[in-house]
């Protein structure tokens, strides 16, 4: 009896020594990251969130392929069908549709769809926590189809802005925050792949109703033209908001509207571009002022909307205008796929920096350049394909960026960010053409705001490479690619490399690594 007892009392005293020694290994400093009990302890008690709340892991295929495709035929009948506005916007600005009206208001509702549908995101999200995926989807379906049905029946610009701008816009919104974190929670390996595919039903929605939308307002008129749309995306958005699933409860989704938690992580900041550097990293970081998805979204808004236009401008008919626009969707969706695909073999943040500055360089070399339908054509097939990069890859980034719990409220932040570049993109775009009397000043401002993304996800890419690197060193292994840091890697071990990896922000800018 003695005996157990001794034995009992060593125990406890381990215990608390162990607990003791884990407080002290978690707010070890970066210089102090040899020590191995800073590595994975998931014996820890309930008071260490992480080890507790691990994810299962991701089937990575089975009725996620399902999820792909509704997730596609939803990007199609939303994104891809506001794609067409393009074509919309260039039989406004030809005929005198709705009389009194500027050309910078019909821009404004093209603007107006896009920037609705990121504001209303963090309603949708709260949606979706209290009344479920589905309900949030269907919600969607009902804004969509009244906003088609209605601008049918617009006839001064003001209905305009409500109907295809504000109404279509909160649709669209209700609609992609629904969808948009689902095909990442099915998947592990083959998660870039997945969503470049679903990514890729914008591209083909947009070639569709390009080629459909040129010809039916000719032959039915403009308002039957919005109603044939209106039910065609009520039938098909219903039938997936029916079939899609989410693994919300599997996975512990916070699905929260918003997480301020977010704003002290410097490389989210580096993702939104909004990042202000503090005096402890010196001003090198005030380059991040802003970053990948502001300057991609006043690039694509402008090229997305204003390539139907331009081949008006250059002695196109209305019909090779909405066939040039209808390439650059077809594009889109034919770059998409291949995108996510080496994505997952080469590094998520690779792919992004890469591809957004190719769509950088096409727009400054061949757009610039582009004076006969050939070479339109040309530069339609093969912008596309790289035009719409920051879409295929924000939502894996993001998972990399602040983990798999946390891409509902990273995004949420992320599309509020990018209201006001996605509001004034078009118009911007247009008053530069006004006041060049021609396209050279839009082409050259597309080109480098591409860049300028592109260079700001370069420096996102060095702080991964960075924490890369602490985590290799903390677990005294090699080659800990993006999978495996998020499976296998405790939190608390991700966390310290996360603060090492901040300061060490410009060491890895030029070197290879798959990240």
């Amino acid at each position: 009896m003695n005996h157990n007892k001794s034995t009992i009392g060593n125990v406890d005293n381990e215990k608390e020594r162990i607990e003791e020694s884990n407080a002290s290994d978690l707010s070890i400093s970066a210089g102090q990251e040899s020590h191995p009990a800073a590595i994975v302890n998931t014996e820890q008690p309930p008071t260490n969130v992480v080890p507790a709340a691990e994810p299962p892991p991701a089937p990575n295929g089975g009725y996620g392929w399902v999820c792909v495709a509704c997730v596609a035929c939803i990007n199609a009948h939303t994104w891809g069908l506001n794609s067409s506005y393009g074509v919309f916007l260039a039989y406004y600005l030809a005929n005198n549709v709705f009389p009194g009206a500027t050309y910078l208001e019909f821009a404004f509702v093209g603007s107006l769809s896009i920037a609705c549908a990121l504001l209303v995101s963090p309603v949708a999200t709260i949606f979706t926590r209290k009344f479920g995926t589905r309900t949030t989807l269907f919600t969607g379906v009902a804004f969509e189809t009244a906003s088609l049905i209605g601008a049918s029946f617009a006839s001064q610009i003001w209905q305009l802005f409500l109907s295809q701008g504000v109404c279509f816009g909160f649709g669209m919104g209700f609609l992609f925050v629904g969808s948009v974190g689902i095909v990442p929670q099915w998947f592990t390996t083959k998660r870039s792949l997945a969503n470049g595919i679903a990514t890729a039903g914008s591209g083909l929605g947009g070639l569709v109703y390009s080629l459909a939308t040129g010809a039916m307002i000719p032959s039915i008129g403009l308002a039957w033209a919005f109603r044939v749309l209106g039910i065609i995306a009520c039938v098909v958005n219903g039938v997936c908001a029916m079939l899609v699933k989410d693994r919300n409860k599997a996975i512990g989704s916070s699905q929260l509207a918003f997480d301020v938690q977010l704003f002290k992580r410097t490389e989210y900041l580096l993702l939104l571009g909004t990042y202000e550097s503090p005096l402890s990293l010196g001003s090198l970081l005030t380059m991040f002022l802003q970053g990948f998805g502001w300057f991609s979204m006043l690039a694509y808004v402008v090229l997305l909307f204003s390539l139907a236009n331009f081949a008006r401008s250059v002695g196109l008919t209305a019909t090779q205008a909405s066939t040039v626009s209808a390439i650059f969707n077809l594009g889109q969706a034919i770059g998409r796929p291949p995108i996510g695909y080496f994505s997952d073999n080469i590094g998520r943040i690779n792919m992004a920096t890469l591809m957004t500055f190719i769509s950088g360089l096409f727009a400054l070399v061949i757009w610039t350049n582009a004076k006969s339908f050939g070479v339109l054509i040309f530069y339609a097939i093969f912008g596309g394909t790289v035009a719409g990069t920051f879409w295929t890859t924000i939502a894996p980034v993001t998972a990399e960026v602040v983990g798999l719990r946390n891409v509902p409220a990273a995004l949420n932040i992320c599309w509020l960010v990018l209201v006001i570049p996605c509001t004034f993109s078009e118009p911007i775009g247009l008053e530069i053409v006004s006041f060049d009397g021609g396209y050279l000043g839009a082409q050259l401002f597309t080109g480098f705001m591409y860049v300028g993304a592109a260079a700001c996800v370069l420096f996102l890419r060095s702080w991964k490479i960075a924490e890369v690197d602490e985590i290799e060193g903390l677990q005294e292994v090699g080659n800990v690619d993006a999978v495996a840091i998020e499976t296998k890697v405790s939190e608390s071990v991700k966390e310290v490399a996360r603060k090492t990896a901040r300061k060490r922000l410009l060491n890895g800018i030029w070197r290879w690594k798959k990240v």
